[in-house]
């Protein structure tokens, strides 16, 4: 009887096992699956983030409605989906993470002086990094 019983035992720990192991395996397939998900996300949106440079360039220079009601509706898919821009404005600090320097300029030390292109990221993916100038740390002497 207590071989039986101890048999039992193992069996009913060996099924708790089983079931805490597949319980991990459903969460491992369903973070792949929106990992993969994200992957995709950030692939479109890296082929679209062109189209919005050159709208963008043209919005600057044509003052009409309609390219500025597409623009917004552009604007507001991006926003819907999570995609922001990385603040790179002149004076912000350089973050490599998310900045890729173009040139190093006269101006404050290891801060954007010029934003060359917007940079994208989603969530804490960079989509595309912002192209930047950065401080070299000497005075324009101009």
């Amino acid at each position: 009887m207590v071989k039986v019983k101890k048999s039992q035992s193992d069996l009913k720990e060996k099924l708790a096992r089983a079931l805490a192991d597949y319980d991990n395996l459903e969460k491992r397939v369903a973070a792949g699956r929106r990992e993969w998900a994200g992957l995709a996300k950030i692939g479109i949106f890296d082929k679209l983030l062109p189209i919005l440079d050159d709208l963008e360039r043209a919005e600057t220079f044509l003052k009409n409605e309609g390219l500025r009601l597409a623009m917004d509706q552009f604007r507001s898919l991006l926003t819907s989906e999570s995609v922001v821009e990385v603040d790179a404005r002149p004076g912000t600090k350089f973050d490599p993470e998310k900045m890729d320097c173009v040139a190093l300029v006269p101006g404050k030390k290891n801060h954007v002086g010029l934003l060359v292109q917007k940079g994208y990221s989603l969530g804490e993916r960079v989509i595309r990094p912002a192209k930047v100038e950065v401080g070299a740390g000497t005075k324009d002497k101009k």
